[in-house]
């Protein structure tokens, strides 16, 4: 479905709550979060207004972990979910008036959670009679305004999108979401609001949305052909002068893309992944922009733009419904317009208020139903597994994952050219708190174990290659000298790398040595008791998002590809569990790779 662009200006001029094009000869307004000189005479009028956000809400509704079974809870004693976001929204409209504010989102909405997963694919809302998705209907009542499109936003599909889309009453923005083929806007880009005053003239309030280009690899099953994504820095450059002389006195971006600069990605694609400081920096006329993607808390930054020296005020509230951002902003009545005389931001922490019973309310029987599937009984386990050691330690539950996938890639395979090869699997810690726990074995703990809707693939990789894959891996840890005693919470994540792109690889026997610089760490790879050869051949059983290039590892995403499938990993373990009746950690479980410094194990 592409973007009717004629539509969508032919039906714009909306007062009060919707879109508003002036006329092209209206002048740009100045941008600026500095204050603005008074400029001749006193009793100029001026105006304020709070412009909330949220970003990242991964299908919470309610304070609840589907995997655990309860309340959610984390060292520092968040809370998660709209429902507790509601609660800090009403409370700032009754504080400011609901009437000077706006409450908009930077994106990821519809998948993270058993609850979307649910209505995504066990009762999907693009069924003949398909229920509304939970998270329309909770924004909706709460009264959203815009949200920009996330990467996640595509994981189930354009379909499951577009009807999503249909059931909110609040436009999903991407102004770098384009037609692939026409390269025309494929949703909406802004939308302006406006803002009454009791100076008379409405405060023309622009949001533009920017997603991110990495949709393009992360999802490319559900958008080649179909979607392109442009860079932010581009299109901002684009969109903002028009917003501008289309009568916008404030532009506020919502960009689902990070702060930081950095891209997952390497060389895959000539655009930023994290480019939101960027965009205030290189592209003029922006006033605010709510960050997302990142899962960071950014109260308040400030990125001066080279081409104005004014500032630009960021603000990313932490993920899942844990904060609310609240953008402060006062306009001045200057020379026949409004002008920004100030911006500041700050975070609420959803911790400190109660869910708003209307939100939970409304959602409560999809929420039992989603709590009655995660808890369905499929098997049992004879032993309890822990993922707690899992970055540091070849355990039995990351080789649990890496089992299921390499027996589903052999039987795949199977009378195929390509049966005879060695079937590798790769696995990933996601959650150091997930279990498999010894007796019943229920979906929600398979669900804690593999939380990410990622699917399955089977690519070739030389020996050559797997060694530069496993290299490009052990890179996770922070280079450590040999001799004295080793703290494992210390050695992980170096550079900021995240558990999930750290990989080990089931099937061939390996050493890290962490004494050494990355790049010379691999050391023993053995296959079969034999060294590996450069030129040997691999088949590797890997998840979609790092097949994609998702994290940046060498050769995989150019790799031959020699099968795949649409079913989630999840629910691969979750139909061997059903089929085997037995999780069995003897028939699976080995060491194969190991910590050393200089040769010594580290444990």
């Amino acid at each position: 479905m592409t973007f009717d662009r004629r539509k969508f200006l032919g039906g714009s001029v909306v007062t009060g709550a919707g879109v508003v094009l002036a006329g092209a000869g209206v002048p740009a307004a100045s941008a600026s979060a500095v204050p603005v000189r008074e400029e001749g005479g006193a009793g100029r009028g001026r105006y304020a207004f709070t412009v909330m956000g949220t970003t990242d809400l991964h299908g919470n509704v309610f304070n609840w972990d589907y995997a655990t079974n309860a309340e959610f809870d984390d060292k520092d004693h968040n809370d998660v979910g709209l429902a507790k976001i509601s609660t800090l929204v009403n409370d700032v409209r009754r504080a400011k008036g609901r009437e000077n504010t706006l409450l908009i989102d930077a994106g990821d909405t519809i998948q993270g959670t058993q609850l979307a997963y649910y209505y995504a694919k066990v009762d999907p809302i693009t069924g003949p009679h398909g229920p509304v998705h939970p998270m329309a209907r909770a924004m909706n009542a709460m009264g959203y305004d815009a949200a920009a499109l996330g990467n996640h936003e595509f994981n189930y599909g354009i379909p499951v999108l577009r009807k999503f889309e249909e059931s909110c009453r609040f436009p999903l923005l991407g102004a770098n979401a384009v037609d692939a083929r026409t390269l025309r806007p494929a949703f909406r880009p802004y939308v302006i609001k406006r803002l009454r005053t009791p100076r008379g003239r409405d405060v023309r309030v622009a949001v533009l949305g920017l997603t991110n280009p990495g949709i393009a690899i992360w999802d490319r099953a559900n958008v080649q052909g179909k979607l392109a994504f442009p860079g932010l820095e581009e299109q901002a450059a684009k969109w903002v002068p028009k917003l501008r002389s289309m009568g916008a006195d404030v532009v506020i971006v919502a960009a689902h893309s990070g702060a930081s600069g950095t891209s997952s990605y390497g060389d895959q694609l000539p655009y930023v992944e994290n480019a939101a400081a960027l965009v205030a920096e290189q592209v003029p006329g922006i006033d605010a922009i709510l960050v997302g993607h990142a899962h960071v808390e950014i109260p308040e930054r400030r990125v001066v733009n080279k081409a104005t020296g004014r500032e630009v005020v960021l603000s990313e509230p932490l993920k899942w419904g844990q904060r609310l951002t609240c953008f402060d902003v006062e306009v001045e009545w200057r020379r026949g317009r409004w002008a920004v005389a100030s911006v500041a931001s700050k975070v609420l922490n959803s911790n400190a208020v109660a869910e708003d019973p209307r939100i939970t309310g409304m959602l409560r029987a999809e929420h039992a139903k989603v709590v009655a599937y995660v808890n369905r009984v499929i098997g049992k386990s004879k032993a309890e597994m822990s993922a707690a050691e899992a970055p540091v330690k070849d355990t039995p539950i990351l080789d649990f994952i890496a089992f299921v996938q390499a027996e589903a890639v052999r039987k795949a395979l199977s009378g195929s050219a390509n049966a005879s090869l060695p079937v590798l699997s790769q696995a990933s810690c996601f959650s150091r708190s997930a279990t498999v726990p010894v007796g019943d074995v229920s979906i929600r703990s398979m669900a804690a174990l593999y939380p990410f809707d990622n699917t399955l693939e089977a690519r070739v990789l030389t020996g050559k290659q797997l060694r530069e894959y496993l290299e490009f891996s052990a890179r996770y840890y922070v280079q450590t000298a040999p001799g004295g005693p080793v703290d494992p919470s210390r050695i992980t994540n170096a550079d900021g790398t995240p558990d999930y792109n750290y990989d080990a690889v089931s099937g061939v026997s390996y050493e890290i040595d962490i004494a050494q610089p990355v790049g010379r760490r691999i050391g023993k790879l053995m296959f079969g008791g034999k060294p590996v050869a450069d030129a040997a051949r691999f088949v590797l059983a890997v998840n979609n998002y790092r097949a994609s290039g998702g994290g940046g590892f060498p050769h995989v995403a150019s790799a031959e590809q020699v099968w795949s499938t649409s079913e989630e990993i999840r629910n691969l373990i979750i139909a061997w569990v059903e089929a085997s009746g037995v999780i069995d950690p003897a028939a699976f479980a080995s060491v194969e790779w190991k910590l050393t410094r200089e040769g010594v194990p580290v444990f």
